[in-house]
């Protein structure tokens, strides 16, 4: 079994921490931010403790488990590049780094629990190193996972990008890539870099949006069909199969788009628009566009969800 450490708990009245339970609920934080929520502990009490919502925590031996991981990777990583330690942790987001890949300062946290693949794959190679290329901030840290991220998150092992990975050749067993090339600049970049990185034989789970509105974490940049998918892959990869999960089925993209263009509507169109039967919207698109929750929708709105978008440039 790979060793690991929990970094949430459940938060409850005796035990809640304002810091704590916003940096576990990123959507109560930027409520709070943007002046929404009074605090974390405002929505703790209305909504959060029946919701059973979690706070963060810094469980003991973290950062042993951290330094003894580093330790291992330390000859797997490249000396070719500019870089510095910060603690135990390396940082390879160079400025020219951070310009080429875009990686913006940003408020966003990107922040996601492992599916029952990816938990499938670190327990695959409890002795040897998995790669989370483009890792967010993790409730769980794996002794056997090195978390490569842009933000120097709690979790964080390594700050880097993923169009340059500051690891040698074959120096992974594994590497995962979940909900990250849709936004990054370069995906096919990230994907040689991967391949790259891999052992003969290692192995890849990679996962990315297609019908998805747009959000970003701090750009996003692409969405792609299965063919895309392995059209980035299949040059550097064998690839063994593609399937649609339960997390990624139709269903979750409807209701996505159906609750963000609600929101997204003042009060009497979202109403009106809420109200209409599916069967209303099974007719010619041309028929629809004078409706007002067709005609109310804002340009923000517009643009996250856009059927797609025209672009006018010209040459200097």
């Amino acid at each position: 079994m790979v060793p690991f450490l929990d970094l949430v708990e459940p938060a409850t009245a005796a035990t809640f921490s304002e810091a704590a339970y916003l940096a576990a609920n990123p959507d109560v934080h930027l409520a709070v931010r943007t002046g929404r929520l009074a605090s974390g502990r405002a929505h703790f009490d209305r909504h959060g403790q029946r919701q059973g919502r979690r706070q963060r925590r810094r469980p003991e031996g973290l950062e042993a488990m951290m330094a003894a991981k580093l330790d291992r990777l330390a000859p797997h990583m490249r000396d070719d590049l500019p870089h510095r330690r910060i603690g135990p942790k390396y940082d390879y987001l160079s400025d020219a780094l951070r310009e080429l890949a875009g990686a913006d300062e940003t408020a966003n946290v990107s922040q996601n629990a492992y599916d029952g693949h990816a938990e499938e794959l670190i327990a695959a190679y409890p002795d040897g190193l998995v790669l989370d290329c483009g890792a967010g901030r993790r409730e769980r840290y794996y002794a056997n996972v090195v978390n490569l991220e842009i933000v120097d998150y709690d979790t964080t092992d390594v700050l880097g990008i993923g169009e340059v990975l500051p690891f040698r050749d074959a120096s992974f067993d594994a590497v995962i890539s979940i909900a990250v090339l849709e936004h990054v600049r370069d995906p096919f970049a990230c994907a040689r870099e991967i391949a790259r990185v891999l052992k003969p034989g290692g192995r890849l789970v990679c996962a990315v949006p297609f019908l998805q509105p747009l959000h970003g974490y701090p750009h996003h940049y692409y969405n792609m069909t299965g063919e895309g998918l392995r059209n980035l892959f299949e040059r550097h990869l064998a690839v063994d199969h593609q399937y649609v999960p339960a997390s990624l089925l139709p269903i979750w993209s409807l209701t996505w788009m159906v609750q963000s263009w609600a929101a997204g509507l003042p009060p009497e169109a979202r109403k009106r628009f809420l109200s209409r039967r599916l069967s209303d919207f099974a007719v010619d698109p041309l028929t629809l566009l004078d409706q007002p929750y067709v005609r109310q929708l804002s340009d923000e709105k517009n643009l996250e969800l856009a059927s797609g978008t025209y672009l006018f440039a010209h040459k200097e």
